[in-house]
Parts: structure tokens; sequence; C-alpha cells
């Protein structure tokens, strides 16, 4: 069991990256024209996915979910399609100007990221650490 001091200090750094790490979206969200919400929709439409798959992304709930994909598809740069496993669900796919607009999104969160100064490895032994945690919590 941790002790109630290392307990507190990694809420406190943990709390203090996730508002960093949100601060980086938002500049980009800003140069970019769009929400943050928007951004980070971008990131996560890697391939083909449902609107409740893309939720669970970007760990929010399927109607926050859909309003961001209703703004992106007024925008131009997503279509939704029947899926073609499930009848009842859509499959969202980026447009070529999404492809476009989802590809600088990932090079400027890229840019001044403030996991940049970490190296590969601390970056993947960070992540493997959270995904722990994380799993752990889910029991």
């Amino acid at each position: 069991m941790p002790s109630e001091e290392i307990d507190r200090d990694v809420c406190k750094l943990v709390h203090g990256l996730a508002r960093t790490l949100d601060g980086h979206v938002r500049r980009v969200a800003d140069a970019m024209g769009l929400t943050p919400s928007q951004v980070v929709a971008l990131r996560e439409l890697s391939e083909p996915i449902t609107a409740r798959e893309l939720a669970a992304r970007m760990a929010c709930e399927a109607s926050n979910a859909t309003f961001v994909l209703d703004r992106l598809e007024e925008r131009g740069l997503l279509n939704r399609h029947p899926h073609p496993g499930d009848r009842r669900a859509k499959q969202i796919v980026l447009t070529p100007e999404g492809d476009r607009r989802r590809a600088e999104a990932v090079k400027r969160l890229g840019e001044s990221s403030p996991l940049g100064s970490l190296r590969a490895d601390q970056q993947e032994a960070l992540r493997n650490l959270l995904q722990a945690l994380a799993s752990d919590g889910e029991r």
C-alpha cells in the first residue's frame, strides 16, 4: 500500500500532467480552428469506427461523441456509412479533407508535446504504468 505522501504526490503529478496535456490540445485546436474535442476525435479516427467506439477512445459519453461527429461532418471532414457487420450502427469514415486535417492534428499534437521530453522507452514505460493503474481500477 503506498504511503499517504506518495499517493498524494502521484495524484498531484497525474492531475498536473492532465492539465498540461489538455492545454496542449487546446492550443493545437485553437491553431486549427477546431474545438479540443474535435482534435481528439480526429486523432482517434485512425480507421473507420462507430460512434460508440469513438466515445470509448475519447473517454466520453456516446451522445458527446455524436455531437462532435455532427460538427465534423458539417465541416466535410467525415461521412457516416452503414456498418458492414451491424445494420443498426454507422461507421465513421474520414473524407480526404478529414484525412488531411487528421494528419495535421497528429503532427501538431506531436510537436512540442508535453511528453516530448521523454525518450521513447520512457514514454512506453509511462503508458504501461498508466495502463496497469487504469486496469487495476476497473476491478
